[in-house]
């Protein structure tokens, strides 16, 4: 895209075979932004990443088509601009993100970078722009969504960008962090008490990579992920997930230098796996850790499912990464089953997130 603003460069971003090749050096400035940014909108560095951890989410995959665009003010790096197209057939949606340092807020980068986000996305088909954005709390009037479900401060600068443009405010999803120094016995006593409800159910565990014998059933439970867990009124393709993509989300997460941990529940009759939790972290293992998907299958939840594989994992985390001092996690705010067993386990909020969308006209 050439210039428009004085002085602003939108350059799409090639991805490098590493962080150290020549032609480089706009990943890692993209990366130095990206953590800059999430660091002023939180005030702390659990959602950084080294350039050598992003990298491997970045390299092209055959179930989704990523985009970049790095934003400079007269050369300097100030910000980065997202677009992620799924590839399920006739998919209509894309998930887009713009992300500015703070210093050149105001001066009409972020309609300039929309404008060429929808541009892009009517090019590939695409009628839905979807993006979630944290948004700090400060007192003054209050955004709600239509699940009537959590609020978000309406005068966070995000928040009027977003509304400015169109976008509709459709869920809140709830950051919440866990001590896990301060946990220790409730965790043990609250998987003791799931144990005894699970009758007929025994928990299976492993590191990625997956183990060919889990392998479908794992990528049958994440294919459930856009079905089984509340989404709002966001838009999802139903996505395919097998054993050859369960290897390339694997591999992802161990050439980030990412430890990835599952822990499922395998129905003993059957021997399905029914439900599970990933816990995760990166290269340095006295980071912050991250609870990533939990999902029960709706056919066997009634039997603590959650609860059992939530402490079960936390349990076996002490002694895969015992220097970690807590765990990050995220949950749309109306679904209170979950929220309920975070709630029990010590998990407490942090931050809220807005989940936006825009439906593209002609």
């Amino acid at each position: 895209m050439s210039k428009t603003l004085a002085g602003i460069e939108y350059r799409p971003l090639v991805i490098p075979e590493s962080v150290d090749a020549d032609g480089a050096a706009d990943f890692r400035a993209m990366t130095e932004v990206r953590n800059a940014v999430y660091r002023h909108i939180s005030g702390h560095d659990d959602q950084s990443l080294s350039p050598a951890e992003l990298l491997p989410s970045y390299r092209p995959e055959p179930y989704e088509i990523r985009m970049m665009w790095l934003v400079l003010d007269r050369g300097r790096p100030v910000g980065r601009v997202g677009l992620d197209l799924p590839v399920e057939t006739d998919s209509r949606v894309a998930y887009m993100f713009i992300e500015l340092l703070p210093d050149v807020w105001g001066r009409g980068i972020g309609t300039e970078a929309l404008a060429l986000i929808e541009r892009v996305a009517r090019e590939n088909k695409r009628t839905i722009l979807q993006s979630w954005a944290e948004h700090p709390d400060r007192p003054g009037p209050r955004l709600e969504p239509p699940t009537d479900f959590g609020s978000i401060p309406a005068e966070d600068p995000g928040a009027r960008f977003f509304v400015r443009h169109g976008f509709t405010l459709e869920q809140i999803e709830r950051n919440s962090a866990l001590d896990l120094r301060a946990t220790r016995d409730n965790v043990d006593r609250l998987l003791a008490e799931a144990t005894a409800a699970a009758e007929g159910y025994r928990v299976v565990s492993w590191n990625a990579p997956t183990p060919p014998e889990f392998a479908d059933g794992y990528a049958w439970m994440k294919s459930r992920m856009v079905t089984d867990a509340p989404s709002a009124a966001i838009e999802y393709d139903e996505e395919k997930w097998d054993a050859t993509r369960v290897a390339i989300h694997d591999a992802r997460a161990i050439d980030a230098g990412r430890l990835l941990h599952v822990t499922a529940a395998q129905h003993i009759e059957t021997g399905e796996l029914c439900a599970f939790n990933e816990l995760a972290i990166g290269p340095d293992r006295t980071a912050a850790s991250h609870q990533e998907d939990t999902l029960v299958l709706r056919e066997h939840r009634g039997h603590r499912l959650g609860m059992l594989v939530k402490c079960a994992g936390l349990r076996a985390w002490r002694d895969i990464a015992p220097e970690s001092p807590r765990v990050i996690t995220y949950n749309a705010e109306e679904n209170r089953p979950m929220l309920d067993i975070n709630e029990a386990i010590g998990f407490a909020p942090i931050a809220y997130e807005g989940a936006w969308k825009k439906v593209l006209g002609d």
